[in-house]
This record gives C-alpha cells, sequence and structure tokens, in this order.
C-alpha cells in the first residue's frame, strides 16, 4: 500500500480504529445505516416450507437470509406497534414462530454417538436418547463454528438444529479420513417455535395433556394433524417455550402450521418474528452477530462449553485447553471480551444496521463495538452485548456477566436514538441475563446455585 493509500485509508472520516489485531477477518465497523433497499426473492435462496403462511398469509413484510432461506424478521409494521408490539405478544400471551431457518442436519448410524462426540465440545455419551442440549463445534483454532440446540432421537441419531452457519459440509469433511460409520445430511425436517407464558396451554391444545411432562431439552414423539412430529421444550426466547419439529415438511407443513396456528390466535396471541429483544435480555447469543468463527467461547461466556473433564478428543480441544490455562494463569488471551451493557439514549425499537462503536470516555478512542442491542420495557432501559477491551475491565473478566465489575463506556448511537446528536450516550458493563430465563441456561443454575450456598 502506498503512503497516499495508507493514509486516505487512516484518515477517513467512517473507518473505525477499533483494534482487531486478533482477527484474520476483521467485523466490518463502518457505520453505514439502513439505505432501504429491497430484497430480491429468487430461487437461489430457498422458501421454507412455511414461507406461503409467513410472507402470502400471515403478511410478514421484511425478511433476512438465514442458513440460505428466506426468513420473516417483521409482523407487524411500525404503525402497528412493530416488534415492541410482538414484544408484548411474548412475554404476556404467546406467539408462533417460523424457525424453519434451523437446518436439521442428522448424524445417523452406528457412529454416531462417537462422531457427534468428536465434534460437539460437551460431552454427547451423557445425552440420552429423547433428549437435547444446547452445544458449541468449534474449529482448530477454538474458534465458535455453530451453536446448535442437539437433538437425540434414537440411540443412533442425532440432529443438529443449526444456527445461521453452513455445518453439514464440515461435518462431512471432517469424516473424510476418520471412517465413522454414519450418514450425515439435511432432513425434511422443519421447526416451529411456540413461545410465551400461555405455550403450555397451546400445545396442550394440539398434542395432549403429557406434553407438560416434557423436561426442559425433553423431546416427546406426537401427531398434529395425523402428521408425525417431535416436540421439544426448547426456544431461542428465555421465555417458556417449544419447538415443532414437522417431519416430511416439505408436503406436511402446512397441515401443522394451520392448527398450531389456529391454538395460539385462540389464546390471545399471534405469529411474531424470532424475538430477538428478549433473547437479548436473558444473555441468548446470536451467531453471525454476537459470535462467529474468529471467536473463542471465552470472549462470550461460553466457557462452561469447555468441560474439564471430557477425556474423549475433539476438535479444538488441545487449543481451547490452552486457552484455558493462560486465563486461569491471569493472561487473557484476547483484545475483546464481551459483556453486557445498559445504556442511555431513545428506546431502541428495531434491529441495529451496524455494529455501533464503544470508546473509552476518558480518551474518546474508539475501542469495541456493540453487537446485540435493544430497548427493554420492564427494566425501561436500552439493553446491549458487545465487544469491549479486556484490558480495560477492572478485575477477573471471567466475572464480568456477574455485574461484578464497574467500568462505564461511551456507545455512538445514530442521531434517532442519542440524546444530543452526534454525541455519544453513556453505558455501564451490567450483569447477564439482564432478565432472568424461565428455564436458566447451565451457566445461569451454576450461578443462582452459588448465590444460594452464599447466603446459607
Amino acid at each position: 500500500m502506498s503512503d497516499k493509500e495508507a493514509g486516505r485509508t487512516e484518515n477517513h472520516p467512517n473507518y473505525p480504529t477499533v483494534d482487531q489485531s486478533d482477527r484474520t477477518l476483521p467485523r466490518n465497523l463502518r457505520q453505514s445505516g439502513d439505505p432501504g433497499i429491497e430484497m430480491l426473492v429468487s430461487t437461489r435462496v430457498r422458501k421454507s416450507p412455511f414461507f406461503h403462511k409467513s410472507f402470502v398469509e400471515n403478511g410478514a413484510w421484511r425478511a433476512t437470509v438465514y442458513n440460505r432461506i428466506y426468513h420473516p424478521r417483521g409482523m407487524l409494521k411500525p404503525e402497528e406497534g412493530g416488534m415492541m408490539e410482538e414484544y408484548d405478544a411474548l412475554v404476556n400471551h404467546v406467539t408462533l414462530w417460523d424457525v424453519a431457518v434451523e437446518r436439521q442436519i442428522r448424524v445417523k448410524g452406528p457412529d454416531a454417538e462417537a462422531l457427534t462426540n468428536y465434534v460437539i465440545t460437551r460431552d454427547a455419551t451423557e445425552i440420552e436418547p429423547m433428549h437435547g442440549k444446547y452445544v458449541i463445534l468449534c474449529n482448530e483454532d477454538g474458534g465458535i463454528l455453530n451453536d446448535p440446540v442437539l437433538l437425540r432421537p434414537a440411540e443412533d441419531e442425532f440432529w443438529f438444529s443449526l444456527s445461521d452457519s453452513t455445518l453439514m459440509q464440515w461435518l462431512q469433511g471432517v469424516n473424510v479420513g476418520k471412517n465413522f460409520d454414519v450418514e450425515i445430511d439435511e432432513i425434511d425436517v422443519a421447526p416451529m417455535q411456540v413461545q410465551g407464558p400461555k405455550s403450555v396451554d397451546v400445545m396442550v391444545d394440539v398434542v395432549g395433556e403429557e406434553v407438560k411432562e416434557i423436561p426442559y431439552y425433553g423431546l416427546m414423539e406426537a401427531e398434529i394433524n395425523d402428521v408425525s412430529v417431535l416436540v421439544s421444550q426448547t426456544g431461542f426466547s428465555g421465555e417458556k417455550g417449544f419447538e415443532i419439529y414437522v417431519r416430511d415438511a416439505t408436503k406436511h407443513a402446512e397441515a401443522v402450521w394451520d392448527p398450531v396456528y389456529e391454538a395460539v390466535v385462540d389464546h390471545g396471541g399471534m405469529q411474531v418474528a424470532p424475538a430477538h429483544h428478549r433473547r437479548i435480555a436473558a444473555g441468548i447469543l446470536s451467531w453471525g452477530q454476537d459470535m462467529d468463527h474468529e471467536t473463542s467461547p471465552f470472549q462470550v461466556n461460553l466457557a462452561y462449553q469447555v468441560p474439564d473433564d471430557k477425556d474423549a478428543d475433539y476438535v479444538g480441544k488441545e487449543e481451547l485447553e490452552r486457552q484455558q490455562e493462560l486465563i486461569e494463569d491471569g493472561e487473557y488471551p484476547f483484545v475483546h471480551k464481551m459483556v453486557g451493557l445498559k445504556l442511555a439514549g431513545e428506546p431502541i425499537r428495531d434491529y441495529a444496521p451496524d455494529f455501533w462503536l464503544i470508546s473509552d470516555p476518558e480518551t474518546g478512542d474508539e475501542c469495541g463495538y456493540v453487537t446485540s442491542p435493544w430497548y427493554n420495557p420492564e427494566l425501561e432501559t436500552n439493553l446491549a452485548l458487545g465487544f469491549v477491551p479486556a484490558e480495560k475491565l477492572d478485575g477477573d473478566v471471567r466475572e464480568v456477566y456477574d455485574g461484578d465489575i464497574e467500568t462505564e463506556f461511551q456507545v455512538h448511537l445514530p442521531d434517532e436514538y442519542a440524546e444530543e446528536p452526534g454525541e455519544p450516550v453513556y453505558a455501564k458493563v451490567s450483569e447477564v441475563p439482564f432478565k432472568p430465563s424461565v428455564n436458566p441456561s447451565a451457566r445461569e443454575q451454576a450461578k443462582l446455585s452459588a448465590r444460594e450456598e452464599a447466603s446459607e
């Protein structure tokens, strides 16, 4: 690069100077906003089996592409209350979500458990048939490739219910040379979610009273409208909820959707877009926003996904154990650490089109970025997950989600949310989850247990 080119880059008014030296592919932190473009619908991107219901009949008005499938991301328009009205339906009533974008990758065969145990960090042998678990898969550098819900419908069968990153080819590639006796393929199964405090009532209507007995991450075989489905007590909301996995979905999706949707409406609910505002409050991460293949689990409060007692080898084990030893010795091996932030400003009521910048209030230097922001009406404040320099955190970086660190930053919001145009707003590192989940994660359960022991 010539001196002229280097100077042009360094002095660009919209070229953030955040240190991303620990990444090979930096995040694009330019603040470009929402240009109001139109999404092209074509055959290159897949329409899910629920596409007609969501977009044509129920009027989803915008979409994103997730796992190369069109995904509804707005049902009510802003003039109808928008995403915050959808939030109210979720936390006070019941909602139906089209999440067919969670592709189902099946690993089936005599060596299904062995292969699965080799690619996930947690111990697959501890997952009993007809149960599931939230897991992560890492590459050899310890970067998170995917964080699916892993279902085990049979002794010799696992389903990876994917977040937004290609995994089937990775699993097939890993098995080249390993020769585990398994079949690895995407199956014709499409999930929908029923989420909210009245979700149990809806599920009783559509599959019967026995659904009340499903434990968290438990599975149940059922039929809806004579179609075979698999039901799990899981979800992406932090509220009480279930997922319904429709088999042979290309043929039967609408036969299942219609009675479930009718039951949701009968109980005062509606179809909504996946509730990122609620999952942020619960501290649930979104792959692509909050983490990616260059993010270590130790950066995003997923250290509990790296067990100390798993003897079996798995992809990334050596590197993750190295990182863990460094952290235990007081040396943090990354520039940034994810934290929870409570921030000032006008209520953020929709998706952020950019990774908004975080700066050091003492120097004004750009030092980090927000990944997932939203306003929470119960707490009456804006919440966010974001990356900040580990060296700026006062105390042990492993404790930042516990709210034990008193550190302040500034967040550069767009003018529509700023208190004063062009001026950053105050932000404080805060405990995560901001709002507890109905079904606490393993991390939250450990925290609650520690507090109970301390109070005894």
